[in-house]
């Protein structure tokens, strides 16, 4: 049987309908104008857009005073299967250069900058060497999760200076300055956080997450790693996944699982609880926080990480 609306409601309807076309249409009346834009001029201050905030942070880092850079996603946001707004595409748009992660971290990101005209963009980890994620839907494709590597952030720090001073030269300097006194920061925490990390027995250095997405951090400390899942993706938690982490977990007398911030941490208490292992807090990988929270900052997110699953064994 077919049910037709009321005259009422179809009249709210077709007005709804027209506001929703105004809206864009008025956002795609912005972009041409804002296009023209995208080279800065002499005096203007060059506008950087990020997929998310860690590359937010570390640019902002590199550019100084002589940059202001964004994100698309917010502090939090989980940036695997962002859905991008059309004011997205309009702040993408006013910028001068889109920075972004690559190795299909931002899975959205092609269709994305598909309605992004005449705007320069650069993939931040070239020249990494990519680890393979292992199982799964994305098996064989690279774990896009580099940043968590000091080493590989270096990378990242030598790569947008490059990509800053391609579309800004007159500032190169500044951002060579910027990059190389990062760069140092950077290189001081590997040290500290290796110590720390040195203190988790050998026969207990498996790092046990939700996400598969401590790879490089297990490799340069020296931790196993296993996980729920091997990336954020349609399946999670399932009762496969659960069950196979249990045994393992069980087999290894692992002590201590661990969860990501902007996912729910209920798998991971459930693994805890049928192991009598510790849950031992959240770890921070896909998202910094806000300014007043734990992770302000990448420098933060790497020193709090590796404190929490230093306290979760007991250290």
């Amino acid at each position: 049987m077919t049910v037709s609306a009321s005259p009422t409601r179809r009249t709210m309807l077709r007005a709804l309908g027209g506001l929703v076309a105004i809206g864009f249409a008025t956002m795609a009346s912005l972009v041409p104008v804002m296009a023209q834009e995208t080279q800065p001029s002499a005096g203007k201050v060059l506008r950087v857009v990020t997929t998310f905030t860690i590359i937010q942070d570390i640019a902002q880092n590199v550019a100084g005073t002589a940059a202001i850079v964004e994100s698309v996603t917010k502090p939090g946001a989980e940036i695997h299967d962002y859905q991008p707004t059309p004011l997205d595409v309009v702040r993408a748009q006013s910028a001068d250069l889109v920075l972004w992660n690559g190795m299909n971290l931002e899975r959205w990101f092609e269709k994305f900058f598909d309605n992004v005209k005449n705007v320069p963009s650069a993939v931040v980890t070239e020249g990494i060497e990519p680890m393979g994620i292992k199982e799964g839907p994305y098996e064989g494709k690279p774990n896009p999760h580099a940043w968590m590597s000091p080493k590989n952030a270096l990378i990242y720090v030598e790569n947008i200076r490059k990509a800053l001073s391609k579309a800004d030269p007159a500032n190169a300097p500044v951002y060579a300055a910027n990059a190389a006194a990062y760069s140092e920061k950077i290189k001081a925490i590997d040290e500290p956080m290796r110590k720390r990390l040195s203190a988790i027995p050998t026969d207990q250095r498996w790092l046990v997450t939700s996400e598969g997405a401590f790879s490089y951090l297990a490799r340069d400390f020296d931790l196993r790693e296993a996980y729920l899942w091997p990336i954020n993706a349609d399946q999670q938690g399932t009762p496969q996944q659960a069950r196979k982490l249990i045994d393992l977990v069980r087999e290894n007398k692992i002590p201590v699982v661990f969860s990501e911030s902007t996912i729910s941490d209920k798998a991971a208490k459930q693994v805890a609880r049928e192991t009598g292992a510790t849950y031992g807090g959240v770890l921070y990988v896909d998202s910094l926080s806000e300014e007043d929270g734990p992770v302000p900052t990448y420098l933060k997110l790497l020193e709090t990480t590796v404190e929490t699953i230093v306290q979760g064994f007991g250290g």
